[in-house]
């Protein structure tokens, strides 16, 4: 398939969070990194370097934003932009409740008002990262987003269902324009391909 070189992607999650921390869902609210959050980014440096990487680009969410401006420091390289698309999904009035009862009856009941559904950002997700793959053809680009988003715009491309996405790890994707997408790391662990029988 000369002609038609895949794209590499990793797909980072910001660091933590001070609503992170206090298991708060954050969604499209603008929460800043917290101390531990700015260490996982820096952090984050070490495995990222293994590779070189083309661009970078960021939700402008300030914790994905500060995530990925310590990355690139620490990388010799700048971020390219922030694209609104790769902002957290919308979660409206469930947005700074803590994991719980009252929190599961939000999720559950489908009747988050003026929040976006789950399919709607898989949707935008996954449309953004094709955008991007055909942007930079045949090249490394790092993306630093958020966790629900990447984990069901992932979902949505490889076809299975993910647990969450942790904190600054290193989820390593390919996108070919003829065979699409394929994971080889997920939260920093080589994935195992299916067996075929």
């Amino acid at each position: 398939m000369e002609g038609m070189p895949q794209t590499i992607f990793a797909l980072v999650r910001h660091g933590q969070t001070d609503w992170n921390a206090q298991r708060r869902l954050q969604g499209s609210t603008d929460i800043p990194l917290n101390d531990v959050g700015r260490g996982q980014a820096r952090d984050a440096v070490a495995v990222l370097s293994a590779y070189e990487w083309d661009a970078i680009v960021s939700s402008p969410l300030s914790r994905a934003a500060e995530t990925a401006d310590l990355i690139a420091a620490g990388l010799g390289l700048s971020v390219d932009r922030r694209v609104p698309e790769l902002a957290e999904r919308h979660f409206g009035r469930a947005e700074g409740l803590q994991a719980g009862p009252e929190l599961d009856a939000l999720l559950n009941s489908g009747s988050l008002h003026g929040a976006e559904s789950e399919d709607e950002a898989a949707s935008r997700g996954l449309t953004v990262l094709e955008a991007l793959a055909e942007e930079f053809r045949g090249r490394r680009v790092l993306v630093v987003a958020h966790g629900t988003l990447l984990r069901v715009s992932l979902n949505r491309a490889i076809g299975r269902t993910l647990q969450s996405i942790e904190n600054a790890a290193l989820n390593l994707a390919h996108h070919h324009p003829l065979d699409g997408w394929h994971l080889e790391y997920f939260n920093g662990e080589r994935v195992m391909a299916a067996v075929q029988s």
